[in-house]
């Protein structure tokens, strides 16, 4: 059998290794007992086979793991699994790579699980990806079926991604509208954060099945909350306190960037918790707005990344949307300047909350 890149020095030291179940621990919000548990589940000889396929996409995910920044989380990730088939990874290529997937599949039928970097194109019957021969359609619906369950990463696998953004000349869709035979999970972004991916291995290989999901596949322990909800730029956005634009005195004090564009209000992710490459940062906190990137469409829906999204109510008169505005005039005729500037913050809060609710 041919050696892959993870036949090498890929092994997690023991303190490193615990680390990360307890930061994965963490992030799932389950209690520190569990730790040992997800550690000796984690630890076990037989690591479950993984088929790892690419198709429309940039391989970002694939690097997103690999970033020399965060060695450890990767190879904690590569050591719970055995990657058996990964087209960016393996040493060998053509006939041989082709021999791998098919012995690797057949060996482990029902077992294996199938990770998905991509979208698929299905127009023209899928003929704008293809590999060895063979298109991605028909390798999805080759392999896929035969799979124990499929993690689909990255926002072009979960929902087809920057392919299926209007036009989407190539028909290009995730793997959830091709595939309905197995158990699918999908963990979006561009790229999704690896704690998501590694949450999801590890509470598979801890409890024998997926994690509980929100309407759209998404692990709840990822994708559970707004991003706007648990940010720490929260406190600026509710007392008003507004970047208007970038470099100006509010973004230098790291002030709310809800009206330079951020999405976080309409953005289902942990980003704000868990950051990324073990350096304590994400895109907000280092100054950019979040462009919602693990929500459906988001090309389309989300687009022009720097103009505020419509209907948000904010609290303060200064740019806030019309409605806010003609309320906060009736509240000043009423109560007098200082006093209605207070009340309108208050107003704001439960608009916002109001609309959290209704949403959640």
């Amino acid at each position: 059998m041919s050696r892959t890149f993870w036949d090498f020095d890929t092994k997690v030291n023991r303190r490193s290794f615990l680390k990360g179940c307890a930061m994965v621990c963490a992030a799932m919000g389950l209690s520190d007992e569990l730790v040992p548990k997800m550690a000796e589940a984690a630890s076990k000889k037989k690591r479950p086979p993984t088929v790892w396929l690419h198709f429309q996409e940039c391989t970002g995910c694939t690097e997103s793991l690999l970033r020399a920044s965060h060695p450890d989380v990767a190879r904690l990730i590569l050591d719970l699994i055995s990657v058996d088939y990964h087209e960016t990874l393996l040493a060998a290529a053509g006939t041989q790579a082709e021999e791998l997937l098919t012995s690797t599949i057949e060996e482990n039928k029902g077992k294996f699980i199938c990770i998905v970097e991509g979208g698929i194109p299905t127009k023209d019957g899928g003929i704008y990806c293809k590999i060895g021969g063979k298109t991605a359609l028909e390798i999805i619906n080759e392999v896929a079926p035969k799979s124990a369950a499929v993690i689909a990463i990255g926002s072009c696998a979960a929902f087809g991604g920057i392919q299926a953004a209007n036009p989407n000349p190539t028909g290009a869709k995730g793997v959830s509208d091709i595939i309905n035979s197995v158990p699918i999970i999908n963990c979006p972004g561009c790229p999704p954060n690896p704690i998501a991916f590694l949450g999801t291995v590890l509470h598979y290989l801890t409890f024998g099945r997926l994690p509980a999901t929100d309407k759209l596949g998404r692990p709840l322990f990822a994708y559970g909350r707004r991003i706007h909800d648990h940010c720490e730029r929260r406190p600026h956005f509710d007392d008003g306190r507004f970047v208007e634009e970038f470099g100006d005195c509010a973004h230098k004090n790291g002030y709310c960037l809800y009206k330079v564009g951020c999405k976080g209000p309409e953005t289902f992710s942990h980003c704000p918790s868990v950051r990324f490459n073990d350096v304590g940062v994400w895109p907000v906190s280092v100054g950019h707005g979040c462009v919602g990137c693990t929500e459906p469409n988001f090309w389309d829906t989300m687009t022009p990344f720097y103009e505020r999204l419509p209907g948000v109510p904010i609290p303060g008169d200064r740019g806030s949307i019309s409605s806010s505005e003609s309320f906060g005039k009736k509240v000043l005729g009423i109560t007098g300047a200082a006093v209605a500037l207070h009340a309108l913050a208050g107003v704001g809060k439960k608009m916002v909350q109001k609309k959290d609710n209704k949403e959640e």
